[in-house]
């Protein structure tokens, strides 16, 4: 193992002591080796890519198409996206200029914080939450502010957010953006068209930037995906992959579009991550949006499955879960006899019961006292899975 030399030990960045490590994979990291253990922590779709997809990279990498992409996206990339989003939300967006190719809906929610969040600038995030909003908004120097969502069904209300923004008015400290993910990870709720205009409605009265993440969009149940950029165009910027929706997690594409005033200040922070996307990845991807439209509802119909099935499995344990309306996870409450020890409940679960799941708190602290489980495994998975927690739950103390 190298050693640094002492001389450089104090060059770091102030702002990577607000950014928290990936608590997910760090968790899963902790117990992944624990022999026989069956992980339901990680949101990756057991499915492969659908087979017309990858022959549309294999077409590409044949075609030579290994060299570097233009900046934004290849134009046919662009154009598809468009369609799509057009397609599925009724936004219409000018390819060349409001929509960017990014490797990953991570690459382009991190570009659009560190371009639109500057210091001083603040930010709410409702919480429980992905634990990537808080880092890259504390990595851009903002202003972060949470509001707790459990009270309200684990959503983000109007009411609440005018609250929040009336409340930092008196502050002197004026709200000016929100990060908002729909369907949400960890709790699996999607809000209804009429939750969304609602909220809409304040992120346009008081003038609201919204980074809304939508990268389980294509992933709902018994409702019609409604985006909050439908309602606010003006004020909303789309980040969405095809990791989730097209069983594309590998291939690291996804994209982010906007007004193009605030796009082209997030495409030169783009272009400093990453030049560019893949050229094979973008090909795949416009087979996907445009060929591939039966796909997602094919997955959508299996996930519905597993958690129907593994949710009566929990609540037949005494577990309270969650309602979850959209993408792949279950939310549900520790028994009481952990108190609010989620952590200690996921490693004893890990250890004992030989089922991985996450502790809420990773989360942020309106998560304790829950974990998460990821659904996206195979029903022989869940079955086992089930089996074992029912075992654990019921062992004596």
């Amino acid at each position: 193992m190298t050693s640094l030399d002492p001389r450089l030990e104090d060059l770091y960045n102030p702002a990577l002591s607000g950014a928290a490590p990936a608590l997910i994979r760090s968790f899963t990291n902790k117990i992944k080796d624990i022999p026989g253990i069956i992980l339901l922590t990680l949101g990756e779709p057991d499915f492969n890519t659908p087979q017309h997809v990858k022959e549309a990279g294999i077409q590409s990498i044949s075609q030579n198409e290994s060299h570097y992409s233009p900046a934004f996206g290849t134009l046919t990339f662009r154009q598809a996206v468009a369609g799509y989003l057009e397609r599925t939300r009724g936004l219409v967006y000018n390819p060349n200029q409001e929509i960017i190719a990014t490797t990953g809906a991570t690459e382009a929610l991190t570009a659009a914080a560190l371009a639109l969040l500057g210091p001083g600038v603040r930010v709410l995030i409702p919480t429980p939450a992905y634990p990537l909003y808080g880092s890259i908004a504390h990595l851009a120097g903002a202003d972060v502010r949470e509001v707790s969502t459990r009270p309200h069904d684990f959503k983000l209300t109007a009411q609440a957010l005018e609250a929040e923004v009336l409340a930092c008015h008196r502050q002197g400290k004026p709200l000016r953006a929100v990060f908002f993910n729909n369907p949400t990870n960890p709790t699996g709720v999607a809000y209804s068209k009429q939750e969304v205009e609602d909220l809409a409605r304040v992120v346009t009265h008081y003038g609201l930037l919204v980074i809304s993440d939508e990268v389980y969009s294509d992933l709902t149940y018994n409702q019609e995906y409604c985006s909050l950029a439908s309602c606010a165009p003006s004020a909303t910027i789309v980040v969405t992959s095809l990791s989730k929706s097209y069983a594309m997690t590998g291939w690291r594409i996804g994209f982010v579009a906007g007004p193009g005033k605030v796009m082209e200040r997030i495409g030169k922070i783009h272009s400093l991550l990453v030049t560019s996307a893949s050229n094979v990845a973008q090909a795949a991807a416009v087979e996907a949006l445009n060929q591939g439209r039966e796909d997602p509802p094919a997955f959508c119909s299996r996930f519905r499955e597993r958690r129907d099935y593994f949710r009566k499995s929990l609540e037949s344990c005494g577990f309270q879960v969650v309602n979850p309306s959209g993408a792949f996870y279950l939310f549900a409450r520790i028994p009481l006899s952990y108190g609010t020890d989620d952590q200690t409940f996921a490693l004893d679960l890990a250890r004992k019961g030989l089922v991985g799941s996450v502790p809420g708190s990773c989360f942020g602290s309106d998560g304790r006292g829950y974990v998460r489980f990821s659904y996206a495994a195979g029903m022989e998975q869940l079955s086992q899975a089930a089996e074992r927690i029912e075992q654990f739950v019921n062992q004596p103390v």
